[in-house]
Formats: C-alpha cells, sequence, structure tokens
C-alpha cells in the first residue's frame, strides 16, 4: 500500500510518498517554495499569485503521487490558511479543482504530527524538544518516546517574522538586535528542561546540507546531522552580512526564495538554543509531511 502527503504550509509546499508493503518506507520527496503566507501579516490575505501557485504545485504533486500509485492522498494546511480572512475560499478551489479536501490541521496537531516523525524517525534518548520553525509559526514540542508532555505553538516564522523586522538587505545591526530581543521574550516562556535538542524546517536542513558539502539537497543526507550553536552563531553572522543574492550565488544550497528570509530562522535557532542550554542541535528533515504518513501507517497497525 502507498500513502502521499502534501504538506501546504505557510512558506513551502511539500511531498512525500510512502509504501507501507513490507515496512514504513519513504519513496518519493519533493518541496517547493509557493510563499502563500507573502503579505498575510500586512493585510490578512493570501495573495492570488501566491495561491495560484500554490495550487499548480498541488495539482502537479496529485499527479505525481498517482504514478507513483499512492492508493490515499492527504492534504493538511497549516499556519497561514489558519490565519488569512481568505482562506475558505483557497480550499474551495482546492476542492473543486483536484476532487480533495485541503484540512487546515490546528496547531497542537501540527506540533504533534512533527514529534511523531522525529520519535519513530531518530529515537531520541531521553526527554527531548523539537523545534518545528515553519513559514507563519514555530512549534515547541517536548516530551519522551512518542508521548507529548508540552506542547507550545509560537505564531511567529520566517515570513512574518522577516516582514516585521528585516527592512534592509543586508539587515542593519538594529533590526538583528530588535529580532534577538523579540524572540527572547517569546522563546523563554517556552523553555523545558530535555536532553536533547531537535531543529526542524528549511533554515536548519538548508544549513546542515551547507555545513556537510550536501548539493543537490538529499533529506537521507542531512536527517540526523547535528549542528553546534558555534555552527549556527557562524551562520548567522556570515549571511546576515551578504545580500540576500550573494547568499545564493556563493551557497547554491539556499534556494533563492529562501535568501531572503533565512537570517530569521537562523536566529529562532540560535536564540532557542541559547536559552535551552544546548551546544548541539539534532536536525530532523522529517517533519509533518512525515508525521501524517506514520499515523496512517500506525493507525493501519503495521507499526
Amino acid at each position: 500500500m502507498k500513502v502521499a502527503s502534501i504538506d501546504v504550509g505557510s512558506y513551502s509546499c511539500r511531498l512525500s510518498i510512502a509504501d507501507f508493503s513490507n515496512s514504513f518506507r519513504i519513496i518519493y520527496e519533493e518541496g517547493n517554495i509557493t510563499a502563500l503566507a507573502t503579505g498575510l501579516k500586512e493585510n490578512g490575505y493570501l495573495q492570488e499569485e501566491t495561491m495560484e501557485e500554490t495550487l499548480r504545485t498541488i495539482k502537479k504533486y496529485i499527479q505525481v503521487a498517482k504514478q507513483y500509485g499512492a492508493e490515499r492522498i492527504v492534504l493538511i494546511g497549516t499556519e497561514a490558511l489558519r490565519r488569512a480572512k481568505n482562506s475558505q475560499e483557497f480550499l474551495k478551489r482546492v476542492k473543486e479543482e483536484t476532487g480533495l479536501e485541503l484540512k487546515v490541521i490546528t496547531p497542537e496537531e501540527e506540533g504533534s504530527l512533527a514529534f511523531l516523525a522525529v520519535a519513530f524517525s531518530l529515537k531520541p534518548e531521553g526527554k527531548f524538544c523539537i523545534i518545528d520553525q515553519g513559514g507563519g509559526s514555530t512549534e515547541f514540542v517536548c516530551g519522551k518516546g512518542t508521548e507529548v508532555e508540552y506542547l507550545k505553538s509560537l505564531p511567529v516564522g520566517i515570513v512574518n517574522l522577516t516582514e516585521e523586522f528585516i527592512q534592509s538587505d543586508p539587515p542593519k545591526p538594529y533590526e538583528l538586535e530588535s529580532l534577538k530581543n523579540f524572540l527572547d521574550e517569546l522563546i523563554k516562556d517556552v523553555v523545558r528542561p530535555c536532553d536533547v535538542l531537535v531543529g526542524l524546517g528549511g533554515t536548519i536542513t538548508t544549513i546542515s546540507a551547507i555545513k556537510n558539502n550536501v548539493f543537490p539537497y538529499q533529506g537521507s543526507l542531512v536527517h540526523g546531522s547535528k549542528l553546534t550553536l558555534e555552527d549556527i552563531m557562524f551562520w548567522l553572522e556570515t549571511l546576515s552580512s551578504m545580500k540576500a543574492e550573494d547568499r545564493v550565488k556563493t551557497f547554491p544550497h539556499i534556494e533563492p526564495k529562501r535568501a531572503k528570509v533565512i537570517i530569521p530562522g537562523l536566529m529562532i535557532f540560535y536564540r532557542a538554543m541559547l536559552l535551552f542550554g544546548k551546544r548541539e542541535i539534532v536536525v530532523s528533515d522529517w517533519g509533518i509531511k512525515e508525521g501524517v504518513l506514520i499515523r496512517e501507517y500506525l493507525s493501519l497497525g503495521l507499526g
């Protein structure tokens, strides 16, 4: 049996297909930046251009999933679709043009799925806390084994933080300082004791890919890798001193659309590692789209 999941995120739209035949196995993955949440903080609405691009991407993914023989395709949406005043319009268009329902999940479900993906694939020892940094929200989920003990979703991600704090290219020192102070106030309240810190999202997987010279990107070579606090500090300092276009020219690992928003993502991990008192963070390429597939797999009694 093959099942596909499509994660319609605030910044990227991603596909995973798993084969449940003998054991749980990811057989295909693809991701594209569609920046669905662009302009959302400013006016509360999804933009026509980004809705069109996201819908085209969803249609392409459905076609790919069917080519791989997926018997079930699950579509989930996150923060941008939770907040947008016109999200129902977009959900209706998806249903009309694909025949499939795009389900908008709660922040709690989002965090739980990401936690499940990490627990199932990396099996961290002791208590661990995941930081799932996305385009419109960042989830902090702590627990042990597959049991969630604490979950908090903060309504900040790389899109809305960039729009609010980063007006210059490269960013000015005072913009970075303002961003740092803002994040410290939010993150200090979600800090919980843990043995292992795990980072998720395109920012941290991109940095791991640069450090480990993974190009073109291969998730399997990034999944389970580790970054030190010094790594995060180095790349924050290096990339924030460059213009967005130069980041791409110098490091082709960085997608052109990600280059503009990667600084707030790095700042989230930098401040979180300091406040959690951790010198190292494990990188997970698996997130909510894999979590959806794992949940389906376990629900069939296969795990």
